[in-house]
Order: C-alpha cells, then structure tokens, then sequence
C-alpha cells in the first residue's frame, strides 16, 4: 500500500549508536525489541525462546540477568544466538560487569536501583571494554530517594531530572554508546515525559509503557502511548511490555509501526467488522488467515470486507483484496485490479496462494 504524504512522520534524527550488529538512532528503522520470560539459568530454553523472538522479528531481545548464575549461562546464551542481547540488571552493579564480560551487547541499569555513582562508573568501564552499549532505564516505580523526596511523586519533570542526572554521569566518564528511556504504566506521564526529555536530548530514546497489563488491555495502552510519541518523530526503538507470550510484544510492536506507515513486516489485513450484508463469514474468515498466513514475513496488504459498499474502495488500494458478493460471486483483486470471482468455500485456499504466490515474486 502506497504511503500518502499526509501520513509521513517526520522523525526526530537523534544520534545513531550500535548493540551489537543493530543500529539504533538516527537514519537507523526503528526497532522492536522483547524480553524473555523463561529462567535465563536454563539456558536452553531461553536460546529457544530468544530464537523464536527473532523468528517473530525481534531486532533485539532483553535477558533478565539477577544472580551471578544467570550471567554464567548469559555467557552460552550469547555464543548460540545472532540477535543481540541486552542484559537486564537490577541491583547489583556486578551482574552489569558479568554480562558484559558474558557477551551482552547492551547493559541495561536503572540508575534508581544500581547503587552509588561510583558503582555506576564501573559499569561504564565494563562497557567500553566490551563494546557494549547503556540503556538508562528510568522507571517511575523506582525513582532515586533525592528525586522522590523533591517531586514527592512519580511525574514527568522527575523522571527527565533523573534521565538527565545518568546521562550527565555517563558523558563525564566519556561514554555516549548510550540509549534512554523513561517509563511508567501512566500513560500520560510517560508521554509528557518522553516529550520533554525528546528536546533536551539527542540520544536515542527506547519508547515504552511499563507493566502495561495483559495482551488486549496492554496493546491497547502502549498503541497509545507509543503511537502518540511516534506520530510526533519521537522514538528509536519500542518495546511493549504484556503480560503475555512476549512474541505477543513483537507482533504488536510491528502492528504499530505498520498502522503509522513507519514498518512493515508481514501481511496486514484491513477487515470490516461484519454485518447482515456480509457474503461471506468474514470473522473466522480473517481468524483462519492470521493463523495461515503468519509464517509470511514480506510486508504486504490483504482486505477482507464482506460486501460492496466498502470493498472495491479497500481492493483498489491493497496488494490482494476480496469483496463479497451475493450468491457468492464473491470477487478476488490483485493490485486494485478484478482477478477473479470465488465461492465461499474456496476463499481461504485461494487467498492463502495468492498471498504465498506474491511473497515468492518479491523474494525473486
């Protein structure tokens, strides 16, 4: 589907830094990362699930790393996957020191928890000397005491104070390999927060709403929340954080940035919602295709409207469209172009081909 002017965001150029083999900032496509949910201890399940993140389009993958037996199998982990892997800590400054030295590509700290600065100057150490690269993850669950006690709660001024605050840290000690983010499960306060940070700063920023409930409820925040900073040019890298199978996280960031024109990966299907003029069953119709259809990682647009009112306007503007049509003269369109007509028994097989026959002309 072609872009029109009107939906193109112009995006803020921050600076462009590098995990692993990824760029982030700058000209770079913004990328969608998850995070793992399985004991990294147990290695071989979490290099499964890691690969399948990646399977699923994941440009980068997050491992939670709380105890020194987690940086050791860090260190199999790393060896065994191409996607890069930013290390999580929370704590204790050395699990940051381990990681790098295990083969993480980025460290993420919450200045909140790490400790002193004087811990913190350490771990920039341990990332210069392995080439990884920072995330400043500032959380408004775990604001440093000073910041707390000034602001007396969680708003945006106070989470910009302590992003600026580690940022100021880490340019001191000579290091800018570095990305920023400044979650809450408030959406408003996120975004205010992003907002304001996004013209103090030109380092990346990695968008998200923390802890943003389960799939339906925390698709629904963090398209909002992220969707509003992305459609302003703010933003390099998104995570959404769900209560669920973290391909769930992956596959609704792509949503995102397909449904602002920003990426695409995969088939997006534009459907109606059904009504008494459908000619065809149109919701297990597109429950069917999702399923059929998820392995296709080309980008491509697929409508699906169940009767004439709206379906030659979607078809003329869809790589495949189909509209129904009484007595199921039901009709196919390849590029906005009438293909062919299709009974309702044949329209799951037909589309499936017609997609599948179009992936491997692009692929040619």
């Amino acid at each position: 589907m072609e872009i029109r002017p009107h939906r193109i965001i112009k995006r803020k150029k921050t600076k462009k830094i590098k995990v692993g083999n990824v760029f982030v900032g700058g000209d770079s496509p913004i990328t969608v990362q998850s995070m793992t949910n399985t004991l990294t201890t147990d290695y071989t399940a979490t290099i499964n699930q890691i690969n399948k993140l990646e399977d699923a389009g994941a440009d980068i993958v997050r491992v939670s790393c709380p105890d020194e037996e987690s940086t050791q199998a860090l260190r199999k982990i790393t060896k065994e996957v191409k996607v890069p892997i930013v290390a999580d800590i929370h704590f204790h400054y050395k699990r940051a020191i381990e990681s790098a030295v295990s083969g993480a590509k980025c460290l993420r700290i919450n200045p909140g928890n790490i400790g002193s600065n004087e811990r913190i100057k350490e771990v920039i150490k341990a990332a210069k000397d392995y080439d990884c690269a920072i995330r400043i993850g500032v959380n408004a669950g775990s604001l440093e005491k000073k910041i707390l006690e000034k602001y007396k709660e969680p708003c945006p001024e106070a989470l910009v104070e302590s992003a600026s605050h580690n940022i100021k840290l880490l340019e001191d000690n000579d290091f800018f390999n570095f990305k920023i983010s400044v979650k809450s499960s408030d959406v408003f306060l996120a975004v205010k927060a992003y907002e304001i940070l996004s013209k103090s700063c030109n380092y990346p920023l990695h968008l998200g709403i923390t802890e943003a409930g389960g799939l339906l409820t925390g698709s629904i925040k963090s398209s909002i929340g992220i969707g509003k900073l992305l459609m302003q040019g703010i933003g390099d890298t998104i995570r959404v954080s769900l209560s669920a199978d973290p391909i769930e996280e992956v596959k609704a960031g792509f949503e995102i940035l397909k449904s602002l024109g920003i990426r695409s990966r995969g088939v997006q299907i534009i459907s109606c919602p059904s009504c008494a003029r459908q000619a065809f069953p149109v919701i297990d119709t597109v429950k069917i295709l999702e399923k059929k259809l998820s392995h296709i990682k080309k980008p491509m647009t697929l409508s699906i409207i169940g009767c004439v009112v709206n379906g030659p306007g979607e078809a003329s503007q869809t790589d495949i469209g189909l509209t129904g049509g009484g007595d199921g003269n039901n009709l196919l369109y390849l590029s906005g172009i009438p293909h062919n007509k299709v009974i309702n028994q044949d329209i799951i097989n037909k589309v499936v081909n017609l997609v599948e026959d179009k992936a491997r002309e692009t692929n040619n």
